[in-house]
């Protein structure tokens, strides 16, 4: 790895950019419905896009890093989320087929993929499953920095993710 790489931001789609969940106490009138900021962009026939508010693209885009899709939407989210949110075309990380070491004391069966696509390089990873056992197993296992940053999936990608995300890849940019 060379000092220059830029540090990667794994995207998860459900829960980080299309917030699921909510009781009525925590949105009584329900989830929004958004229209894109790009001029008209359908939304594939995945009537749930509309819940992902199309000024996080700009901020995403913002961000000093990497982006790549880290989600079950594989190239679907260049398909439907990435002109949505005016993004370019990005990265997907493939998962590898089910092992039965997966999810095996608790552990995300994302986790281990994600340190071999990162291959050392610094990278932070949003998710609305990301838990204390994934911390632990990517501290012991990934050689660069990593912030794995839990999203609440009722709310998405908030002011205080973006805050958090872009201060951590400002410091692992340098």
């Amino acid at each position: 790895m060379t000092g220059s790489a830029r540090p990667l931001l794994f995207l998860d789609v459900d829960g980080p950019l299309i917030p699921f969940g909510a009781t009525r106490l925590q949105l009584p009138d329900g989830y929004p419905d958004f229209e894109p900021e790009h001029g008209p962009v359908e939304a594939a026939g995945n009537p749930l896009v509309t819940r992902t508010d199309p000024a996080l693209g700009p901020r995403l885009r913002a961000l000093p890093c990497e982006l790549v899709w880290a989600t079950t939407w594989m190239s679907e989210a260049n398909e439907c989320l990435a002109p949505w949110l005016g993004l370019p075309e990005l990265p997907v990380v493939d998962w590898p087929e089910p092992s039965p070491e997966d999810g095996a004391g608790g552990l995300h069966w994302k986790t281990p993929a994600l340190v071999r696509w990162a291959s050392g390089r610094p990278f932070a990873w949003v998710d609305d499953e990301i838990t204390a056992i994934d911390r632990a197993w990517v501290e012991a296992h990934h050689p660069g920095r990593a912030l794995l940053h839990r999203v609440e999936a009722w709310r998405g990608l908030t002011g205080a993710d973006f805050a958090a995300l872009d201060a951590w890849l400002r410091r692992a940019e340098g």
